[in-house]
């Protein structure tokens, strides 16, 4: 019997997850609710729905008898809690993206719900399930380092990927989204407490919006990149992006979808013209940070640095973890080892071929969760996805208590 699922939200991370699930084999998609009739209508096309399978809004859905073993909460980052309670009351298990939510209470409410009801929560912290991160946790984890002493971890965002998603895009304003490092880097830090494995007891921080300001506007430069003078020259130039995206099914998935349905040199002009996507990344009302550094100790007195930065390629992480016994250094797809003792280095082949971007699925962590989810849900146990709701909520305390610290200047104890 295959597990069924209801997709909450029919944007871009409802699609994929839609997709990766049918792709499976052991799911099938038998309800989606979205209050934008184009995109309802066309996941729910693709997945052969009927009408009476259509929802408006997750309200609706949870309304209705219920249609599915699971569902994938998928919505802005802004309306999580709300369906995740809801759903969870209602026992569906659930698949919600990241992050939680955006507050401390409103992601306690979740944890809450979800252990009162004894369902299945999946939080997409989709690092976790790929196979490099299990090459390095099985490193790590062995004990072929030692003691690990510290960890340095780069989060190298891509010079285009900020612009496009927060500098124009959804989540350019920490007022209507979050903070850079709980809507982006939320990842990294549940990343880095499943790799050290201890508690963290203090975290610091630093970080600003350096760059994307009305400051730093070229002379001569216009309002949008359609009829710039400085266009042609600026590393920001959202015709030289998204025009570039044309005749790349991949790249019209993504970065392209969110700009326009209409993958033609006159659609994505348009798109340019007339919305947000074709603004001068100097004259955005964007607030959120391009470089932030955190600084965590651990209770048995390892500490980590982490550093995300607006100005790389858009790549995949890099890591190095010093310790007492030998050195590793990964980049998102091999990592080499060093022993103290022998002097012999070793580099290991994960065999990670996907890249780091959304429309690569996250170096094959999109499908590596979907897997995991519906192992749970078909056991009816939390264990398949190797953490609970309670290692989500984790990640995330650590990022608001850093958020705190960046704006107070202060260390902040956890």
């Amino acid at each position: 019997m295959s597990v069924t699922l209801a997709i909450v939200g029919a944007g871009a991370r409802g699609q994929i997850y839609a997709r990766a699930a049918a792709a499976d084999g052991r799911a099938r998609i038998v309800a989606v609710a979205d209050p934008d009739p184009a995109r309802r209508n066309a996941l729910a096309d693709e997945h052969g729905l009927p009408e009476d399978a259509r929802f408006a809004g997750w309200a609706e859905l949870a309304a209705a008898p219920k249609r599915a073993d699971a569902v994938v909460i998928a919505t802005q980052d802004r309306m999580h809690a709300e369906p995740a309670v809801a759903f969870a009351e209602l026992g569906y298990a659930i698949l919600l993206e990241k992050p939680m939510a955006p507050t401390e209470r409103e992601a306690r409410r979740i944890v809450e719900a979800v252990e009162r009801s004894g369902v299945v929560l999946a939080v997409c912290h989709v690092l976790r399930y790929t196979a490099y991160t299990r090459a390095f946790k099985e490193l790590v984890g062995g004990g072929r380092l030692g003691t690990i002493s510290s960890v340095q971890h780069l989060e190298p965002v891509g010079w285009w990927h900020m612009a496009h998603s927060f500098v124009r895009g959804s989540w350019r304003n920490a007022a209507g989204s979050g903070p850079m490092l709980l809507t982006k880097s939320c990842h990294d830090l549940d990343w880095l407490l499943h790799l050290v494995q201890d508690e963290p007891v203090s975290v610091a921080s630093f970080g600003s919006l350096t760059h994307f300001r009305p400051e730093n506007r070229p002379p001569g430069a216009g309002g949008r990149c359609v009829g710039c003078a400085v266009e042609p020259t600026c590393p920001y130039s959202a015709q030289r992006l998204y025009l570039g995206c044309l005749g790349d099914p991949d790249r019209e998935f993504w970065p392209l979808g969110p700009v326009t349905s209409d993958a033609t040199v006159a659609g994505v002009i348009h798109a340019l013209e007339t919305g947000p996507y074709g603004r001068c990344v100097y004259d955005c009302d964007n607030d959120v940070v391009d470089q932030q550094v955190v600084m965590l100790e651990f209770a048995r007195g390892t500490t980590v640095s982490f550093t995300m930065t607006a100005f790389t390629p858009l790549e995949h992480r890099k890591t190095r973890v010093f310790g007492t016994h030998g050195f590793a250094e990964g980049d998102g797809r091999t990592i080499r080892v060093v022993d103290f003792t022998t002097g012999a280095e070793e580099s290991i082949d994960t065999g990670t071929m996907a890249g780091a971007s959304l429309a690569d699925g996250h170096g094959g962590g999109d499908v590596g969760l979907i897997r995991a989810f519906i192992d749970a849900v078909e056991a009816g146990d939390q264990a398949p996805l190797g953490a609970g709701a309670a290692d989500a909520l984790a990640g995330h305390l650590v990022v608001w208590a850093a958020e705190r610290a960046r704006e107070r200047r202060t260390v902040e104890a956890l």
